[in-house]
């Protein structure tokens, strides 16, 4: 599913036009994207929990060259999947499997 597709099923679950669903799916990213900005989790229950992490800085290699090279510290976002997501996946993916 992309964007658009998530914006029409939004439009059609909640009976709203598609550019109000868009707007609807703007608002939610922008407060998970700024919250996530200031350091802070988001947790969604039954869905998951959106955090930031700090990576280690590390040494690694460049695959063309060989090379040794410092890969710098960064921040990464990290999604850890809450008990219903889990629930739904695993008895979606049991069931397929048939």
């Amino acid at each position: 599913m992309n964007k658009a597709e998530l914006i029409e099923a939004i439009a059609i679950d909640i009976d709203l036009t598609q550019v109000a669903a868009g707007r609807l799916l703007n608002i939610v990213t922008r407060a998970i994207n700024n919250t996530l900005a200031n350091g802070e989790p988001v947790s969604l229950v039954n869905f998951g929990t959106f955090s930031v992490q700090n990576r280690q800085g590390h040494s690694g290699r460049n695959p063309r060259t060989g090379t040794k090279i410092q890969i710098a510290a960064t921040k990464v976002v990290h999604f850890k999947a809450g008990k219903g997501l889990k629930t739904i996946v695993k008895s979606s993916s049991s069931s397929s499997s048939s």
